[in-house]
């Protein structure tokens, strides 16, 4: 199995990658994937969207399997086989913001528990932290317990990365910025 990083919009996609999709006759991916990816899909290939992500790890040896981003970051990284690295949200959120992923904690809450504490954590000890979110993540929740922690900090959500409709928005702790759709977050001394 091939695990392949589609990258985190449109053009994202790195060569290596592409040609992965391009060779595959047996496609796997999100819808939003599959849309990344569609312009190297050959012609007579099989393509299936997942329905079942806990099946993922009996396909066949020679699927490809399509993760948005890099399915390092919070993807599909886990499964058996090779892994194409993508470009991820993390460092396109880097390069937007002129930050170094060297000092940036990243954080998924994605589809998981919010630990408020090790997020206070990490701004504890001076570092930037990294949030890929989901529609039930509670910022505002968030940003009251670092405030209540005495760790009053710049917030930035960045929504649609890669997409044309891309938005920015700044913030604080005190007045946390709005984060719908695709989002990420960072926080901290920005």
């Amino acid at each position: 199995m091939i695990i392949v990083g589609v990258g985190i919009g449109p053009g994202m996609m790195t060569q290596e990658a592409g040609e992965a999709i391009r060779r595959a006759d047996l496609i796997y991916g999100s819808r939003r994937a599959i849309d990344l990816a569609c312009e190297h899909i050959s012609p007579g290939s099989r393509v299936m969207e997942i329905e079942d992500y806990k099946s993922l790890s009996t396909l066949p040896e020679d699927a490809v399997v399509l993760s948005t981003g890099d399915p390092m970051l919070s993807g599909l990284g886990y499964l058996p086989g090779r892994v194409i690295p993508g470009i991820s949200s993390l460092q396109v959120a880097c390069a937007r913001l002129k930050i170094s992923e060297l000092n940036v904690t990243p954080i998924t809450v994605h589809g998981r528990r919010m630990d408020p504490e090790a997020i206070a954590g990490e701004l504890g000890r001076n570092r930037s932290v990294f949030l890929l979110i989901d529609e039930h993540t509670d910022l505002e929740g968030l940003c009251q317990h670092l405030e209540e922690k005495g760790l009053r900090k710049s917030v930035v959500a960045l929504t649609d990365l890669g997409y044309p409709q891309e938005r920015i928005e700044k913030g604080s702790t005190a007045s946390p910025p709005r984060a719908l759709g695709l989002s990420c977050l960072f926080i901290g001394q920005l």
